[in-house]
Parts: C-alpha cells; sequence; structure tokens
C-alpha cells in the first residue's frame, strides 16, 4: 500500500476586518505558490494595536498541509 507524505507550513495572515479575513488571507495567499493544500487550522489569534490601544490590524497564525511531492 502507498502512503502520502504532507509538508506543514505556518502562515500569519493580516486583516483590517476580522480575523476570519485574516485566516482566509494566509489560506488564499499559500494556494497561489502551493499545490494540493489539504488542511489549514487556525493555532493563534491576536491583534496589534494602534498608539491609542485600538484595534489596528487582526492576525491570524495558521498552519496548512499540502501533499509533498519527491524530487522537488
Amino acid at each position: 500500500m502507498a502512503g502520502s507524505v504532507y509538508k506543514v507550513i505556518e502562515l500569519v495572515g493580516t486583516s483590517s476586518d476580522s480575523w476570519e479575513d485574516a485566516a482566509t488571507t494566509a489560506v488564499k495567499t499559500a494556494g497561489e505558490s502551493l499545490r494540493d493544500l489539504r488542511i489549514a487550522e487556525v493555532i493563534k489569534l491576536d491583534m496589534q494595536l494602534d498608539d491609542n490601544g485600538n484595534v489596528s490590524l487582526f492576525r491570524a497564525k495558521v498552519s496548512v498541509s499540502f501533499k509533498h511531492e519527491a524530487g522537488g
């Protein structure tokens, strides 16, 4: 029986609107250069604050797996 191997990377997506948009940005951007994405898992959420303590940016750290192809 042949098995498969998957590579896992971590990405940080950002959005001025929401954590959901930040995570989606990370996955969509990864999909532009990686083939055969399999799983995306949000592993950390945080926010960047401005000088007045207001949220200026939502950030989502995402773990993404994709099928590893031998020889590359």
